[in-house]
């Protein structure tokens, strides 16, 4: 019983960062149906803010600065994305191959960028003295640093879905999304509208990278090592849909953490790639599914 519990706590860690990273693609892959590899090197960038921030301006405040990190990673994430957006993607809607291959470049750019300001050694985030702790329950040990990334995803999510549903930057974010040609004609500004989406996906992947720089070492390919299973995360879901999307992390999560534990992390890994193609033979579209430009074009 202990080990079970022990693995589904371990599987909803992994499904919550997961989430985060999906929910940023969901926006500029499931609404946008851009292919953005550089979304990995978002969450290196948010990953490298805390441990900036703990060597510079921060140095004596180290437990201030994972949440001083909260807000600077997303506004840093979200500002690279609204760049890579304007300056080249705006070019290529339509062009989801065009895309895929421009932001790889990207990405490899990115990358040794952060190579050559941090060196290719990986970096360790120092835990604040007030996430050193355990608790205890039923026989498992839940530490404060993931139960701390549990409710950051929490909040992450009520705050993405009263932005979505409640602000009116929200609904024409919809609007958009579901019939580019109509908010068009309405008086919608779509090209602003595309440049807040980007800020917006981009900048969850900022707050995705904080969480993961809490769970171990970070370095150039940490957003590498979540890209692929967040873009699994969002086909699985559905294009475009957030309730899909925390669905299917949930379900690959926890999947791959019950069975890396009773094979090895490859295995893990061999045994979602199996369970999505065997799921997307019996609904090819998703959990949920509705029309965006992802499935337009």
């Amino acid at each position: 019983m202990g080990t079970f519990v022990s693995n589904l706590y371990i599987g909803v860690t992994l499904a919550s960062i997961l989430l985060l990273v999906g929910l940023g693609l969901t926006f500029t892959f499931g609404q946008m149906g851009v292919i953005n590899m550089a979304h990995g090197e978002f969450i290196m960038a948010g990953a490298y803010v805390p441990y900036v921030l703990q060597t510079t301006v921060l140095e004596k405040a180290r437990g201030m600065a994972v949440i001083v990190a909260l807000p600077v990673a997303f506004v840093v994430a979200g500002l690279m994305g609204v760049v890579l957006e304007r300056l080249l993607l705006r070019r290529m809607y339509g062009r989801p191959l065009d895309t895929l291959l421009v932001t790889f470049g990207v990405s490899l750019i990115l990358q040794q960028a952060a190579k050559d300001l941090f060196s290719a050694n990986n970096k360790d985030v120092v835990t604040p003295t007030w996430l050193r702790g355990q608790w205890h329950l039923f026989g498992v040990t839940l530490t404060h640093t993931r139960l701390f990334v549990l409710l950051v995803v929490v909040a992450t999510m009520v705050a993405v879905w009263v932005f979505m549903s409640r602000l009116a930057a929200g609904r024409r974010m919809r609007a958009v999304t579901q019939n580019r040609e109509l908010a068009a004609v309405s008086g919608l500004p779509t090209a602003r509208v595309d440049a807040t989406t980007f800020f917006l996906g981009s900048g969850l992947a900022g707050i995705a990278g904080v969480a993961v720089s809490l769970i171990g070492p970070i370095g150039t390919a940490t957003g590498t090592a979540y890209i692929l299973s967040a873009f699994l995360v969002v086909i699985v879901g559905g294009l475009g849909k957030l309730r899909g999307v925390v669905i299917a992390a949930f379900v690959l999560g926890i999947l791959n953490a019950f069975v890396e534990h009773a094979t090895s992390s490859t295995l893990g890994k061999a045994a979602v790639f199996a369970f999505v193609i065997l799921f997307l033979q019996a609904r090819p579209n998703g959990i949920v599914s509705f029309r965006t430009r992802g499935l337009a074009v």
